[in-house]
């Protein structure tokens, strides 16, 4: 196992790793972006090409290449461990399906149903039907191979003897949300005389499935499309129809459209508009503007709108809207999906798409439409429309510039507007939810831990600086940090992988370079005079806290002596006391240490 983890590490480079699922900004020798794992509006998440780890500096979470796969997939080790070998080119040796993990398994059900949904599009005679109904609706053949579309046949249950036939079990198959259970305990295809279009996550591994209906009397059926529930792989809060194919394009277009159906996206991909994700028909979620909000914050919505009303579509787009999105929406023309737009005219598709106009806009002119703007009862509605969106707008010169159009439409004064704005309380729906604790923060540091492992991080990029440090100065370090800094002082070059240190510490001292690094581009402390007087303002601090420390430990001393009558022990440690007192009359200047707390 070592050696494959080693094998995938010198194939892969964590900067292009992590660079696929977030948009990194190259800063001196490291490379930096807004974290994915907490909310942050100034980046403290950087990525070390020479180190090959990641640090966020903010909720404290860090790693290697697996340790970052686990974190933003949402998955364990071993998953990790196939979706980097498999990238990486390198094969894993099989295991026995008695011990693969039960998440794997599940895997590879979706990728045989997937085979049996496709064999059943391309050869049965029915299946022929539904290829040529999506060839009809504008799908050409390279788009429904390349989206793996299927056909489940008009069976009880034909996939689920297949699977079976593979040697999974019902349980197994149930569990993948494929078949269903009747009140009488019978079991049975959860999908039948569909049109199947499978799901994929980021990596496009198949992890759930859609079906349209086909081949029946629609208006009999309960629901024209049908999803699987909820699974060990598929959340729907959470998934994104087509980000797989489209994440690349976003980051490269720096902005993502939302349509709401399979054929929408599969269309728009089609036409050459690649950075195009489906919300399969649901409202936008938190989870889902987590995982977009890694490659863009701008988004174009491209389905219907309305701010009539509370409507699911309007509470998602709010909510993107509130966690400091940029989104502008494209009006579709009446009785027309993006799907029948492209159809027709692919080059109509991409004019509509970059004649997309502002969210706030967009409510303006839907609002001024609905409402008279001349009566006091079509101001007061006009503005109960507009202040929720105006109040959203992260950015303050854009948001007064609305402010002053409203008061303009309105034809009142814009003191009135920003009264009202001040007055709007947030529904707490749409109020970003801070996460109860930070997962990566380690315990809480004191002064001198954040001082003395500051001091380390110094001196690990700069050498020279172990010259600055006195005998005097080592009894300020705590044991751990001290053996570390008298080891590394020991060697000539200063490299601290060339002394014997445990795994662990090594690891620890990595970060902490990274971390030097880091601080000293982001401050632009020269090296040389700069960082060798931030290493003396450091250890004057530590010096300073020991002091008063010793006099805190003296202060208790003396009240005992005094209580149990020892003059002459009394005045000695009051002595003690003066001397140490003295030691910090001259001051000290904390103030560059004070932001590193």
């Amino acid at each position: 196992m070592d050696s494959v983890i080693s094998e995938i590490k010198e194939k892969l480079d964590i900067v292009d790793v992590v660079s696929s699922y977030i948009k990194l900004e190259k800063t001196g020798i490291n490379y930096r972006a807004l974290c994915p794992f907490h909310s942050e509006k100034k980046p403290s998440f950087f990525v070390s090409p020479t180190r090959q780890i990641w640090s966020c500096f903010g909720c404290g979470l860090k790693g290697d290449i697996f340790a970052f796969v686990k974190e933003i997939e949402g998955v364990e080790f071993g998953d990790a461990l196939r979706i980097l070998a498999k990238r990486a080119g390198v094969e894993l040796r099989s295991q026995d399906p008695k011990v693969q993990t039960a998440r794997k398994r599940i895997y590879d059900i979706c990728e045989l149903a997937t085979k049996f949904f496709e064999k059943q599009l391309h050869l049965s005679s029915t299946g022929g039907k539904a290829k040529e109904y999506l060839l009809k609706r504008g799908l050409n053949k390279e788009s429904i191979m390349k989206w793996r579309i299927g056909f489940a046949p008009d069976l009880w249950d034909s996939l689920m003897k297949f699977l079976q036939e593979k040697g999974y079990s019902i349980g197994e198959i149930k569990r993948a949300g494929l078949i269903l259970e009747s009140e009488k305990g019978k079991v049975y295809d959860r999908f039948r005389s569909r049109i199947i279009f499978p799901i994929f996550d980021l990596n496009s591994q198949v992890i759930g499935f859609g079906g349209r209906v086909f081949g029946k009397d629609e208006a009999q059926e309960t629901a024209k499309y049908l999803n699987i529930p909820n699974t060990v792989l598929y959340n729907k809060s959470q998934v994104l129809y087509g980000l797989n194919q489209a994440k690349i394009p976003i980051r490269k277009n720096d902005g993502c459209i939302l349509v709401e159906g399979y054929t929408d996206v599969i269309m728009s991909h089609q036409a050459g508009v690649q950075n195009a994700v489906a919300t399969s028909g649901t409202a936008l979620t938190p989870l889902q503007l987590s995982v977009l909000k890694r490659y863009s914050n701008n988004l174009i919505t491209a389905f219907d709108m309305d701010i009539a009303g509370d409507s699911a579509t309007k509470r998602g787009i709010d909510l993107a809207q509130a966690q400091g999105f940029n989104i502008k929406v494209a009006v579709l023309p009446d009785v027309k999906d993006p799907a029948e737009m492209i159809a027709e005219d692919p080059e109509a598709w991409k004019k509509f798409v970059s004649e997309a106009r502002s969210i706030v806009e967009f409510y303006f002119n839907s609002a001024f439409s609905r409402f008279d703007a001349k009566s006091h009862d079509g101001k007061r509605k006009i503005s109960e429309k507009l202040i929720p969106a105006l109040k959203r707008l992260q950015n303050k010169i854009e948001q007064s510039s609305w402010v002053k159009e409203l008061a303009n439409r309105l034809m009142v004064s814009e003191a009135s507007v920003e009264e009202e704005l001040k007055k709007y309380v947030p529904s707490a729906a749409l109020i970003a939810e801070a996460p109860k604790e930070i997962r990566g923060q380690e315990v809480k540091k004191t002064r001198k831990d954040i001082i003395e492992e500051r001091i380390l991080s110094l001196l690990l990029n700069y050498p020279d600086g172990f010259a600055h440090l006195e005998d005097r100065h080592f009894g300020y370090f705590s044991p751990r940090i001290k053996e570390m800094i008298v080891k590394i002082g020991e060697i000539e070059s200063k490299n601290f992988k060339e002394a014997d240190f445990s795994d662990e510490d090594k690891e620890f001292l990595d970060f902490s370079a990274l971390k030097g690094e880091v601080e000293a581009e982001m401050e632009a402390v020269e090296k040389g005079t700069g960082i060798a007087e931030e290493i003396q303002v450091c250890l004057k601090e530590l010096e300073s806290l020991t002091i008063k420390r010793e006099l805190e430990e003296l202060s208790d001393k003396i009240r005992i002596a005094e209580q149990e009558g020892e003059k002459d022990e009394v005045e000695k440690l009051c002595k003690e006391f003066r001397c140490l007192t003295e030691s910090l009359s001259g001051g000290h200047n904390d103030s560059r240490i004070s932001k590193h707390q």
